[in-house]
């Protein structure tokens, strides 16, 4: 099969009709329920009814057959609408990630969507430039067409696998924030269930609150929460599964002439490719649980990527801490960012730290013990006094948590305690660097220093650094770049 002339506009796989037709109806199914009522209550319920299904049937199909895309030597264009005619169209040297999906259905039809991820910082559908109906081979070699990469190549595997997906790893899905997520979205579905059956009305409030009282507390409480944990560690593990199942992260050519590519996926598969070239350095997050449980997971820094976009930047879920820091280290290629010693902030960063942490909680315990003292509640509320061992302990973990480094051509930064990060940022992707310090913080002789990169919102912060470490580090940096707002000490003797 002959490859089609790249500076002709082409249509989508003509098997998405069968499935365009299909989601304007899903679309439609209110509209389509007020036109039943309103067919059957007057009586047209033959040629209502078909009408009512023409109409979205009739804008999937004419979806299709307005939709065209072209690839040229320069651009990738997108052409789609009929009376309202949108045109998208961006450079190849703005690509930034390339994402290749593929729902159940897309599967069943063989098809898949190709996502070009172009660092917009618009939010609006319309604007993203999807590819949503190709064969599976013409998808992936589009991919390798956008970033420049062998297809040929990786189709006779020759990729340098990394990592796969270890069913073990499914043991650090319960201490992520995803099965919180899960669950809240669980209990709403069921209760809106139940509201629409009438569940809510025959539901023995009385009868439950009787039997609940022959309970003692110490018993219904712990009970409850075992059941609770159970339920989103389940809800927790399932998501992990169903979105990363058969995680596979591989590199293609040679280091940083090649390209990351990642899979995964159970239902709907995603297979992502990142040029090397974008790659500026990582970010490896620990959150508590995962820390605790000596687990990590890691992303990289891609130049030009929006936040809302970094589904595409990650490398490994999460997972054993050794297996993130190979990752890491296969994309740094050094060790020294990762495991190197880190500047301390001083004690001033301390200070703040336990201020931040420990004022909020006085406040707290302070109001709750004027409310006992007046009798307006019971005495329980004077247990809010135990957050102030939990926010000491909180500030203790943040204090030892914050320093800086600028090593092996990185700049590394670490902060945070529920949700800490040690993000390696290359020199070279370093484009500027901001200073910015609060009323407090300059009371204080701190500053938070933000090493920015091209395009997107990604960059590294620096907390509560010392103003002349702050400076320090970019000045080493970049000296070019900020020597030229320095004032040496000859200069100032002179102008004295």
């Amino acid at each position: 099969m002959t490859e089609p002339d790249q500076d002709e506009w082409h249509r989508l796989d003509p098997r998405m009709l069968l499935v365009h037709p299909v989601r304007e109806l899903v679309r439609f199914l209110p509209a389509l329920f007020a036109i039943f009522v309103a067919g059957t209550a007057a009586g047209r319920t033959d040629w209502w009814h078909g009408i009512g299904i023409a109409i979205p049937v009739g804008l999937g199909v004419l979806r299709y057959f307005t939709t065209y895309f072209r690839l040229t030597a320069e651009r990738i264009e997108l052409r789609r609408g009929l009376l309202n005619r949108h045109l998208l169209s961006t450079p190849l040297d703005r690509v930034r990630t390339v994402d290749v999906t593929a729902s159940l259905t897309h599967r069943v039809l063989g098809l898949s969507t190709v996502r070009i991820g172009t660092g917009t910082a618009s939010t609006d559908d319309d604007d993203r430039l999807d590819l949503d109906g190709l064969p599976v081979d013409r998808a992936r070699r589009l991919r390798a067409e956008l970033l420049g990469l062998d297809h040929d190549a990786q189709a006779a595997g020759s990729d340098r696998t990394v990592v796969r997906f270890d069913p073990a790893w499914v043991r650090f899905a319960p201490l992520t924030t995803s099965g919180l997520v899960l669950a809240a979205g669980a209990l709403g579905v069921a209760a809106q269930a139940m509201n629409s059956v009438g569940g809510f009305e025959r539901l023995d409030a009385e009868g439950l609150a009787r039997n609940a009282s022959g309970w003692s507390v110490w018993i219904a409480v712990p009970i409850g929460l075992v059941l609770l944990l159970a339920a989103v560690s389940a809800l927790a593990i399932v998501g992990y599964v169903v979105t990363n199942w058969g995680f596979t992260l591989s590199h293609t050519g040679p280091a940083g002439r090649g390209a990351w590519h990642l899979r995964r996926g159970l239902l709907t598969t995603r297979e992502t490719t990142v040029d090397d070239e974008r790659v500026s350095g990582v970010s490896v997050a620990e959150p508590l649980g995962l820390r605790l449980a000596r687990g990590a997971r890691v992303s990289a820094i891609v130049t030009g990527l929006d936040r809302s976009d970094s589904g595409s930047s990650l490398l490994a879920p999460p997972c054993p801490r050794a297996v993130v820091h190979a990752v890491a280290l296969e994309v740094l290629g050094t060790d020294a960012p990762l495991s190197g010693p880190l500047t301390a902030h001083g004690p001033r960063a301390v200070r703040r730290r336990y201020v931040r942490a420990v004022g909020p909680a006085l406040v707290v315990v302070a109001a709750a013990g004027a409310l006992v003292a007046v009798g307006d509640v019971s005495r329980w509320w004077l247990a809010v006094a135990l957050v102030v061992p939990a926010a000491l302990l909180l500030a203790r973990d943040r204090a030892s948590a914050l320093g800086h480094a600028l090593t092996a051509g990185h700049v590394v930064a670490r902060s945070g305690s529920l949700d800490r990060r040690r993000e390696a940022l290359a020199v070279p992707g370093v484009i500027g660097w901001n200073l910015r310090a609060t009323w407090f913080q300059r009371r204080a002789g701190l500053t938070t220093l933000v090493a920015t990169t091209a395009g997107g919102r990604q960059s590294v912060t620096v907390l509560d650094v010392p103003d002349e470490a702050a400076v320090a580090v970019a000045h080493a940096a970049h000296a070019d770049l900020v020597g030229q707002f320095l004032v040496s000490p000859e200069t100032s003797t002179t102008a004295g």
